[in-house]
């Protein structure tokens, strides 16, 4: 659901008729009664937003589904999947969480894992460069009970073992090997119809990888790092299926303005 609201909804300032979501979506063999329950969770989570027209149901971004939308935007588009700018400097994110506050505690490191943290030890997360750790802080409303600061490494401590002590880097590779074969053979993988099924779990695939992946210093990794290849093929299929793509989500996508707009 993010990659097609992201591909057809962010920062358009329009709502979508359900039915044409459930539409789209049964291209990708995802039935009607998982897109409902998928739109009403949105709805409660805060990232949709209701808007009737008559007996018709639309929905809209809220402001916090653009601001996760855009970020899953950046890091796909201006991040990149190969980290060759790292200044030496890493984030540390340091905490004590009481058991009566463990909901905390994993939203926590979670949010610290979406933005590319590893634990180092217990209560010591790090991640490399310069992260908006203060962000997840204050959105959590941790900030007494978080301590936030940028450091670089010295001796004994060789930032190259911080990688790959910290992160699973073999995990990490094998992910986006496993994206290269699904995606890299001379035929699109199997029960995707036309141009936008592939798009769309094309880039749903894509985000997950992003998204898990904490952009490492490439310096520290294989100079044949699968995500090297892996990036070239998605940009790659990304240019093929968008066209076609669009022309398909615009018959079937019934739009209207966002209220207020």
């Amino acid at each position: 659901m993010l990659a097609f609201l992201g591909l057809y909804v962010l920062d358009r300032d329009i709502a979508v008729y359900s039915g044409s979501v459930i539409e789209v979506f049964d291209r990708v063999g995802v039935s009607e009664e998982a897109v409902r329950s998928t739109l009403s969770r949105m709805v409660g989570r805060g990232l949709l937003a209701r808007q009737r027209r008559g007996r018709r149901v639309h929905f809209g971004l809220t402001d916090h589904a653009t601001e996760v939308l855009r970020d899953g935007r950046r890091r796909i588009w201006e991040t990149g999947a190969v980290n060759r700018a790292w200044d030496g400097n890493w984030t540390l994110v340091g905490f004590s969480l009481p058991d009566s506050r463990r909901g905390d505690r994993h939203d926590l490191r979670s949010q610290l894992v979406w933005a590319g943290f590893g634990m180092l030890q217990n209560g010591l997360w790090i991640a490399p460069g310069t992260r908006d750790a203060a962000g997840i802080v204050d959105r959590l409303g941790l900030a007494d009970h978080v301590t936030v600061f940028t450091a670089q490494h010295a001796k004994p401590t060789e930032s190259a073992d911080l990688v790959h002590r910290v992160f699973d880097t073999a995990a990490i590779a094998a992910r986006y090997r496993a994206f290269t074969a699904r995606w890299g053979g001379r035929t699109p993988p199997p029960g995707l119809p036309d141009d936008l099924a592939r798009l769309l779990v094309l880039h749903t695939d894509w985000l997950q990888l992003v998204r898990q992946d904490p952009h490492l210093p490439a310096e520290h990794l294989d100079e044949d790092w699968p995500a090297i290849e892996a990036e070239e093929l998605f940009h790659a299929l990304d240019a093929r299926y968008r066209d076609t793509a669009s022309a398909i989500a615009a018959e079937l996508i019934d739009e209207v303005p966002v209220e207020g707009t």
